[in-house]
């Protein structure tokens, strides 16, 4: 789609500093100022600045764009400089209070799209997953993908249900939700979540896993005297499904050898791109073809059998790490 000239201004303007932005906009109108500043405030709270369409209006402008102004931009604070630069400070105040309203009549969702991910799980908490799915989809899918990883496991899951079977939702409705979710997000504002227990001894694990063996086991012994069940819990988060790809070749190899081809095609279902890649480049191409056969003759299984088909396989890796002759890199 073609840009209009305002927003062709708008884009050129994020390619300069704002010295420069404020002498080229100090001979125009107030008028005329303000809606250049609406469209740097529509692009910020979409969430589409596009690095390469900003690159090729600077070129069709200037001819030449220099690699700096490719750098992430800050439409806030430009937009904050440049006003400030260009009109007395009360003029500036108004044109932000009006650019404001403007928006947010035009886009209910733009605190949504603005606030953190903490700020955001915290808002959605309790809430139905008819209102979580639409705040999904109101975000950018990185964003999306960060608050729904951070989300209860029961919303999560009811959440994506609603995505993935969208029903039509009314711009009443819309607007119901958009007012709910952006009234609680101002009562967070600069809340983060507080961190759950066993983010906590994930963390320990991943330490603990480091030391030589010996030191390791000294140090589990301790946390078992004090809690059996934390200490368990603790051996287990020391390798992880997600651990997968950070687990060396030929460490996997082995682990996979005892994995029933049945139970490896369960564990895959819906896995991540990389842990997929990574199992099946450490398998052979008889178990590569048996395990393709698997996954065609295999039902939709349930979500419990996929978590317990992923712990079969993992299985073997925890039990190589606990004799101390499991390899992980990078993680």
């Amino acid at each position: 789609m073609a840009l209009t000239g305002r927003q062709k201004a708008a884009f050129l303007l994020m390619s300069l500093d704002t010295a420069a932005a404020a002498d080229l906009l100090r001979g125009l109108a107030p008028e005329d100022v303000q809606d250049i500043a609406i469209e740097l405030a529509r692009i910020d709270a979409s969430e589409q600045h596009d690095v390469k369409q900003q690159a090729k209006v600077a070129r069709e402008f200037c001819n030449a764009l220099q690699q700096k102004h490719t750098q992430k931009f800050s439409v806030r604070t430009f937009l904050n400089e440049m006003l400030v630069t260009i009109l007395d400070k009360d003029r500036a105040d108004q044109i932000q209070s009006e650019i404001r309203e403007t928006i947010e009549k035009k886009d209910l969702f733009v605190d949504i799209r603005q606030a953190s991910t903490d700020e955001l799980v915290l808002a959605l908490e309790g809430e139905h997953p008819q209102t979580i799915a639409v705040v999904l989809s109101e975000l950018v899918p990185k964003k999306s993908q960060e608050v729904l990883a951070l989300l209860e496991e029961e919303a999560r899951r009811k959440a994506v249900c609603r995505m993935t079977n969208p029903e039509l939702v009314g711009n009443r409705v819309r607007q119901q939700i958009a007012s709910t979710i952006t009234q609680r997000l101002k009562s967070l504002k600069g809340e983060t979540l507080v961190e759950r227990p066993e983010q906590t001894l994930r963390k320990l694990a991943i330490v603990l896993s480091g030391l030589e063996r010996a030191l390791r086991d000294q140090l589990l012994d301790e946390i078992a005297k004090q809690d059996e069940e934390t200490a368990t819990m603790v051996r287990r988060l020391m390798i992880t499904w997600e651990d997968i790809p950070s687990v060396a070749n030929r460490s996997l190899q082995e682990a996979l050898r005892a994995v029933d081809s049945s139970k490896l095609a369960i564990a895959l279902h819906g896995a991540d791109e990389d842990i997929v890649q990574k199992i099946r480049s450490n398998i052979s191409e008889r178990a590569m073809a048996t395990l393709d056969e698997e996954i065609s003759l295999m039902q939709e299984p349930l979500e419990k059998e996929v978590l317990d088909a992923r712990e079969e396989v993992v299985k073997p890796l925890r039990e190589a790490n606990e004799e101390g002759t499991l390899r992980v890199q990078g993680r």
